[in-house]
């Protein structure tokens, strides 16, 4: 296992082009959010928007619309729950982000479905929170794109079968090929399976234990694959970068939250892109 380094994320951070535009940097596509749960996907597509994603849509509940534009007026907004025009949305993006506040009841799943239908081989599609339940249980088949999950370790015993106590890097790669998918294990130190490499992520802090981290890293995740050319290399650094810019709070803060993370993100790319 290897550790995610400091200057690892230095090198990989993408200098941008004087002629760049909103193009160049992802199209993505936040699903979730249902009624009580919101605040997930509103973080989740904060922490794209603050990581440098060029065009952000969010796919939520109708009750969440005047919340996001409040908090995040950079993002698009789209009813999830207006299936064909989720289903015409999907087509358009680059990455999609699947799960975040979503819920687990028949209209999440038809939400899922839908997703599922219209997703490009070429897209990637990364399934968190509440998405994972509902992959396992509804039996749902294999996304037709690179699949990236992001469960905690809870959400990785629904996924794999394996307990806090069982889980172990040899069985969590026999369990990440077969599953054919990215894993992004969130755990003290989180740790990155990719079918030929594993890395574990070194920065983090007790701070951190709070509502909504896992659907700002999500967010992060997503941001950077969007950005990277080496994809590889954009998971790891938005991992590494999540938990340092908390590790950075933590000096001054008892708990740092999402949000307050999200807030530091572009101010860290420059100072990181600085050092190239």
């Amino acid at each position: 296992m290897k550790p995610i380094e400091k200057s690892l994320v230095e090198k990989a951070i993408p200098v941008r082009k004087e002629n760049s535009y909103k193009g160049n940097f992802g199209k993505l596509l936040f699903v979730g959010g249902s009624a009580q749960m919101g605040g997930a996907i509103i973080m989740s597509s904060s922490a794209a928007v603050y990581s440098g994603a060029g065009l952000v849509t969010v796919a939520s509940a109708p009750e969440n619309v005047h919340a996001l534009h409040a908090r995040l007026p950079e993002a698009m907004f789209l009813n999830m729950y207006n299936l064909e025009a989720l289903g015409n949305m999907v087509e358009k993006m680059d990455g999609i982000v699947m799960g975040p506040g979503l819920g687990r009841n028949e209209k999440a799943t038809e939400v899922f479905k839908t997703v599922l239908t219209h997703l490009k081989k070429e897209q990637f599609l990364l399934i968190d929170g509440d998405a994972i339940s509902i992959y396992k249980n509804e039996q749902m088949p294999h996304p037709n794109a690179q699949v990236v999950f992001t469960p905690h370790v809870g959400e990785w015993k629904t996924l794999s079968g394996l307990s806090k106590e069982e889980e172990n890097e040899e069985d969590n790669r026999n369990k990440q090929k077969a599953l054919d998918a990215i894993i992004v294990l969130k755990k003290g130190q989180s740790e990155v399976y990719f079918d030929d490499e594993v890395w574990q992520n070194i920065p983090g802090n007790p701070s951190m234990a709070t509502g909504g981290m896992g659907d700002t890293l999500a967010g992060m995740i997503a941001g950077f694959m969007g950005q990277y050319e080496d994809q590889h290399l954009g998971i790891l650094s938005a991992v590494y970068l999540h938990s340092d810019i908390a590790n950075t709070l933590s000096n001054t803060h008892y708990v740092t939250l999402p949000t307050m993370i999200i807030e530091k993100i572009p101010e860290t790319m420059h100072a990181y892109a600085q050092r190239q």
